[in-house]
């Protein structure tokens, strides 16, 4: 690791979040931030992977703190620059879904998430929370803060992501039809701190955040402070089941359900065939991955 040499505060920002909504609140979050004292400068990047790589060149120089402002995605890619780094991380929630900033306790106000974190930095405070670990089997890592979703939410993502139309919210409503024409179990291999827990099923989603997809609390009691992950799977579910299960995951009642099931586990090893799995709505790779929890692998100033 290396030691933080710098009091700059370096700023990801994604225009796009929100569906570019936000986009205004910017300066006031910049001016929020340098009531830190602090200087901040905004990051350059114009792609997923150059706003991976200009947040690891910003923390190798050392900075006080790296800010994401954005979405689940944008806080995604911040994390692979700061997990189990010596610097801060603060989350500035302004993106469609901010379930890492919910879960965390961030407030939900983009200038008072801003504010807050000023204030961590002022008085040197942060809390450290825990991240997860997935490695695929090309060996490369993939650090994320909410949930890795590897069921049919997994394959409706994959969908969406190779069509052209519609475009916005719509593209994933009309992915979701063509998917639930045509869901189907599938077996999984699944082990959780060496037992052996294979099934055959619809759902699964191993958390370290309670929700994804914007509230949808799939693993409720998950806690990013104990250590653990938590863990769901479904039994096999038709068109009907599925689509009555659904709207019970926002209020997280779907727990209750006896065809679902849930454990917690220290680590996760997940395969199936076919199956590519998507971390805080990002897509991570193919199965089979083996997901750890790090405890306190993230320093949050809220």
């Amino acid at each position: 690791m290396r030691a933080v040499t710098s009091d700059d505060i370096a700023v990801l920002a994604n225009p796009s979040a929100g569906r570019g909504r936000r986009r205004a609140l910017l300066p006031a979050v910049l001016a929020a931030l340098r009531e830190s004292g602090r200087g901040v400068r905004v990051l350059e990047a114009s792609s997923g992977e150059e706003a991976e790589k200009a947040c690891r060149r910003a923390v190798g120089e050392g900075v006080a703190a790296l800010v994401a402002v954005g979405g689940d995605g944008t806080v995604h890619q911040g994390l692979q620059a700061v997990a189990e780094q010596p610097v801060g991380f603060g989350v500035v929630p302004a993106g469609t879904g901010n379930d890492f900033a919910a879960c965390t306790g961030v407030p939900p106000e983009p200038v008072a998430a801003a504010t807050a974190i000023s204030d961590a930095l002022r008085e040197g405070r942060h809390v450290a929370l825990d991240l997860a670990r997935a490695v695929g089997t090309d060996g490369e890592v993939r650090w994320f803060g909410a949930v890795l979703a590897a069921g049919f939410d997994a394959i409706v993502n994959e969908r969406a992501n190779r069509m052209r139309w519609p475009r916005g919210p719509r593209r994933y409503d009309v992915a979701i039809l063509l998917e639930m024409a045509r869901v189907r179990p599938r077996i999984y291999g699944l082990e959780l701190d060496g037992a052996d827990r294979s099934f055959e099923g619809t759902l699964v989603a191993v958390g370290n955040c309670a929700s994804y997809g914007g509230g949808m609390r799939i693993v409720p009691d998950a806690d990013p402070a104990d250590g653990l992950l938590d863990v769901i799977v479904a039994a096999p579910l038709g068109r009907a089941a599925l689509a009555r299960l659904k709207p019970r995951l926002r209020r997280g009642t779907h727990v209750t359900d006896p065809r679902v099931t849930t454990y917690r586990a220290r680590q996760v090893r997940l395969h199936a065939d076919g199956i590519i799995g998507y971390a805080d709505g990002e897509r991570i790779g193919p199965l089979p991955l083996e997901v750890t929890c790090v405890p306190g692998a993230v320093r949050l100033l809220r």
